[in-house]
């Protein structure tokens, strides 16, 4: 194997140990001491915790991830699920150590939802950039990823998730740690879409003007933003028309905007959100990408 390779798997292992180590503060700060339900396959062991005081959190996340392992070794292949038994490891493992380690006192629970939430979402985020998971629901939810490849994976989480959410809830007996359990999943999807997709939100401009070729030059020359030609028809007045369409980042939609108007002030412009842009100036396309 070359040198190069091994380096880079050898980073990988890294940044999944720093992650995992971040999943487990997290949830032994921000959730257990706030009784806070805790979504997959930790907040089953959470509840398996409540009744058997004696069943340690980590271990019993490793217990009931055989069989989702066995599950997934078909399916995704075993470069997959030997990080992914990696990263469940190693967080059940800090867990079981970061208990006892600390005197861990309750805080405001809605500043253990936020940062809860953004730490678990984060700490996810880049377990799943590695081509890994942390086993249950997230393992779950990759397979599901592969039926359901239109969805982001903190969405796709966060459904599978809100199932033991619940139960965790009524194990606890009260209403708030479901409803501050729903806030940070809420915010640990976004958070983890985040890291995945980019906080950076691509955009879609089509703009419709008699100064369409000023108007392009502009984009592509002051802004080096590819613009596309699309011809188009009035339905009204049956005129043919240029439409330009062109795809940029969030920080860029103000200048947009100003070149547009500044431009023609009569134009027709229309802005759209996109998921996602793969290509030059976006995001490269990898193979088996979330």
């Amino acid at each position: 194997m070359h040198a190069s390779k091994l380096t880079k798997q050898a980073a990988s292992f890294v940044i999944i140990t720093l992650a995992a180590a971040v999943y487990a503060l997290c949830f032994v700060w921000c959730f257990e001491p706030n009784n806070i339900a805790f979504g997959g396959i930790t907040g089953v062991a959470q509840i398996i915790n409540h009744f058997i005081p004696a069943a340690p959190v980590g271990v019993t996340v490793i217990v009931l991830n055989i069989p989702l392992f066995l599950l997934g070794w078909r399916l995704l292949g075993g470069k997959l699920l030997l990080g992914s038994l990696y990263a469940m490891f190693v967080s059940s493992v800090f867990i079981d150590l970061f208990t006892p380690l600390y005197d861990w006192q309750p805080m405001d629970p809605i500043l253990a939802c936020i940062f809860g939430g953004l730490l678990l979402g984060g700490s996810l985020g880049f377990v799943f950039q590695q081509g890994s998971t942390t086993g249950g629901t997230d393992l779950a939810a990759r397979l599901l990823k592969l039926r359901l490849t239109w969805l982001p994976m903190g969405k796709l989480i966060m459904a599978v998730d809100l199932v033991v959410i619940v139960l965790v809830a009524m194990v606890y007996q009260t209403l708030n740690t479901m409803l501050y359990g729903l806030v940070s999943l809420y915010i640990s999807s976004i958070a983890m879409d985040g890291i995945l997709y980019g906080m950076d939100q691509a955009k879609v401009a089509y703009v419709i003007s008699d100064k369409n070729d000023d108007i392009a030059n502009v984009l592509v020359k002051d802004l080096d933003r590819g613009v596309t030609i699309l011809q188009g028809k009035g339905a009204y007045t049956g005129t043919e028309k240029q439409v330009l369409m062109c795809a940029f980042k969030q920080r860029e939609i103000a200048s947009i905007k100003n070149i547009v108007k500044e431009i023609d002030p009569d134009a027709f412009l229309i802005v759209c959100p996109a998921h996602e842009v793969l290509g030059e100036g976006f995001r490269a396309y990898k193979k088996d990408d979330l």
